[in-house]
């Protein structure tokens, strides 16, 4: 049984094709659409509370009786530094003067590591999905444990070797292996190191000779042939998150969606050629990649103080965001794309799906 097979069989998916849980921009209708259509749809709760991924667990059920994904965030909870995070504040005070707003008074650390959540093991361990995935690093022993004995499949992030064959010794079913790449937050276990920057096609083929556990190629995989490539390197699945945006069952922004248009030359006049992506760490405390505005190129230019931990830092951007967004300004909006934007398609979930199948059988 190849690597393929044996991973689709074990996620009881008829295509090699994830749709990555993308948090803020994934819903409970997209996933299902997903899964409905034979790939493994996610969600993302790692944003939200216990109650909150219940409800959104229950939600897609509603829509689907498929196998779906939930992705929690298991990075090292934040570290409050009322002394930096004032510095960050007072630093961000002309960005937020220019729009007619006073920074907040001060920041809170916004989502609650799965690591420091039994709320959420709780609802994941009676929920039961199919599959969990990490981001950001492994869940504790005991969790991993309480997951396993619910039946659930585990996935972890991978940005390295290293992160890989750790999640591999900690009981993973699976890596996501994560090139440079891939849109929104970097996988990275540790963000204070230096990043390794692989991409994908490298990544995946160092893993793929490593690890005894498949391999889910993450980052620039737009279409079937990109998911036929990875494949022919290793990849046991392909995650795609950036594909997806598109779909009428996301919940991106209408801006998010006028910039991917553009960037794909979708609609009269194009007018995408300037747009790119970079990677930051100024928007959230942890880098991430996304379509360049001014907060790649204003607040996280080189000289910037010390940022405040992850997600402390995003307390401060979401302020900023809705300080914009009161004005009518767009130039401070999160648009986490991947490097293969220009590759989109406005097509519905189901049908795209469709469409990476039939091009991956002709890859």
């Amino acid at each position: 049984m190849s690597a393929t097979t044996s991973l689709s069989t074990l996620l009881g998916i008829r295509h090699p094709i994830i749709q990555a849980p993308m948090a803020g921009v994934s819903t409970p209708r997209l996933a299902a659409a997903v899964s409905e259509a034979g790939g493994l749809g996610s969600i993302a709760v790692g944003a939200g509370s216990a109650a909150q991924a219940r409800a959104a667990i229950q939600e897609v059920r509603k829509l689907t009786a498929k196998p779906f994904n939930v992705n929690v965030f298991t990075h090292r909870p934040a570290q409050a530094d009322p002394a930096r995070e004032a510095q960050w504040l007072d630093y961000l005070r002309p960005h937020f003067s220019a729009l007619g707003a006073e920074p907040p008074g001060a920041l809170r650390e916004i989502y609650t590591s799965f690591l420091a959540d039994p709320a959420m093991l709780e609802v994941l361990a009676s929920e039961r999905p199919a599959v969990v995935s990490f981001h950001f690093g492994l869940p504790s022993a005991d969790q991993i444990a309480a997951l396993r004995a619910a039946g659930c499949m585990l996935l972890a992030s991978a940005t390295s070797l290293e992160e890989a064959l750790a999640a591999e010794a900690a009981g993973m079913d699976a890596v996501v292996a994560q090139g440079y790449e891939a849109g929104g937050h970097r996988g990275v276990f540790d963000h204070e190191q230096p990043d390794p920057a692989i991409g994908t096609l490298a990544l995946v083929r160092l893993l793929a000779a490593r690890l005894r556990i498949p391999v889910v190629a993450a980052g620039g995989i737009m279409d079937g042939q990109g998911i036929a490539a990875v494949q022919r390197l290793g990849a046991a699945s392909a995650q795609l998150g950036t594909a997806f945006i598109l779909c009428p069952e996301s919940s991106a922004t209408a801006h998010h969606r006028q910039l991917m248009r553009a960037g794909a030359g979708i609609g009269a006049g194009g007018g995408g050629a300037g747009l790119r992506t970079a990677i930051t760490a100024a928007i959230s405390g942890r880098p991430a990649r996304g379509l360049v505005n001014r907060f790649f190129d204003g607040v996280g230019a080189p000289g910037h103080p010390p940022l405040p931990d992850y997600p402390i830092a995003y307390d401060a951007a979401k302020a900023l965001v809705a300080a914009a967004g009161a004005q009518g300004v767009q130039d401070y909006t999160v648009n986490w794309a991947g490097q293969g934007f220009q590759l989109a398609r406005e097509l519905p979930a189901a049908e795209l799906v469709e469409r990476l199948a039939a091009e991956m059988a002709h890859g």
